[in-house]
C-alpha cells in the first residue's frame, strides 16, 4: 500500500506544477530525424517506440496523424495526436533535440555513429478557441499517399498539404483514406501551430518549442542516449542521468519529465 500511495502523492504533486494555460490539454506530438539519412531516421523511429510506449504505460491514447516512412529504415516523419488528462503538460518536457550514440547497425565497419531527431510538442486547441485564419492565406496542395495503403495510395490524391502563405508554417496529413478526412486534420494540426505562434507572440517572448528550432546537430540537443563505449541517458537540462538505457527506450522517462516540470515550470 505505501509503494502506491507514494506514487499517488507525487502524481498529485507533479499536477499542481501543471498550472500552465494549455497544461491540461491534449497534445500534437511531431518528430522529425536530422540530418544522417538512415541513421537519423531509425533514431526518430526508436523514439516514437519510447513515446508510444510510455503513452500505453500511462493510459494516453494516440493516433498517427502523420506518418511517413523512411526509404531503408526508421521514419522520416510521424505525428500523432495524443489525448489523456494533463497530455500537453507532460509532454512539453520533451521538445527539444535528442541525441543518440551507438555503434551503428547500418555500418558494415561497426563505427560509433551520433545522429539527432528533434521532438515538437503542441497543445491541441479546441473549436472554442479562435484562431486568425484567412482562407486566401492557404495553399492546399493534393499528393498520393506513401507507404501501406494498398492499391488505393497508387490510383487516389488523398494525402493533403496545407502551407500557411504568411508564416510558411507547412502540416501535412496522409494517414486516412479520404481526402476530406485528410483536410479536417491537416486543418487541426494547422490550428494548433498558429494558436502556439500566436502565443508565443503574446508572451513576448520565446518558449520552448520556438527555442529549439535550431539546427538538428551537435550542441544543441536536451538528452543524449548514449549505446556505447558506456550506457547511460543525460537530460542537459536537468542533469538528471539513468544508466538504464533499456528501461529508457522502453517507455520509462518519468524521471525526467518530472525532474525537468520541477525546475522549469512557471
Amino acid at each position: 500500500m505505501l509503494p502506491a500511495l507514494q506514487k499517488d502523492i507525487e502524481k498529485i504533486e507533479l499536477e499542481n506544477m501543471l498550472s500552465g494555460e494549455d497544461d491540461d490539454k491534449d497534445a500534437i506530438l511531431s518528430i522529425h530525424p536530422g540530418a544522417g539519412g538512415t541513421e537519423s531516421q531509425d533514431w526518430a523511429e526508436m523514439l516514437l517506440r519510447m513515446y508510444t510506449r510510455w503513452m500505453d504505460k500511462n493510459d494516453y491514447e494516440y493516433e498517427e496523424i502523420n506518418f511517413m516512412k523512411g526509404d531503408e529504415a526508421g521514419i522520416k516523419d510521424v505525428t500523432l495526436e495524443v489525448k489523456g488528462e494533463y497530455a500537453y503538460g507532460y509532454l512539453k518536457a520533451e521538445a527539444g533535440i535528442h541525441r543518440l550514440v551507438r555503434i551503428s547497425p547500418f555500418d558494415s565497419n561497426q563505427r560509433r555513429h551520433t545522429s539527432f531527431a528533434s521532438v515538437f510538442v503542441y497543445p491541441e486547441i479546441d473549436d472554442t478557441i479562435e484562431v486568425d485564419m484567412n482562407e486566401n492565406d492557404l495553399r492546399i496542395d493534393t499528393y498520393r499517399a506513401s507507404g501501406a495503403g494498398g492499391q488505393h495510395v497508387n490510383k487516389t490524391e488523398s494525402a493533403i498539404r496545407i502551407i500557411h502563405k504568411p508564416t510558411g508554417i507547412k502540416v501535412q496529413c496522409q494517414n486516412e483514406r479520404s481526402q476530406h478526412k485528410n483536410k479536417e486534420t491537416a486543418m487541426k494540426l494547422l490550428r494548433a501551430k498558429l494558436y502556439q505562434k500566436k502565443k508565443e507572440e503574446r508572451e513576448q517572448e520565446k518558449n520552448r518549442i520556438e527555442n529549439n528550432k535550431k539546427d538538428i546537430a551537435w550542441g544543441n540537443q536536451i538528452r543524449s542516449y548514449v549505446f556505447h563505449p558506456y550506457r547511460k541517458v543525460k537530460d542537459h537540462r536537468t542533469n538528471i542521468e539513468e544508466g538504464n538505457v533499456d528501461a529508457v527506450m522502453d517507455g520509462d522517462i518519468d524521471k525526467f519529465i518530472k525532474n525537468y516540470l520541477m525546475q522549469f515550470s512557471n
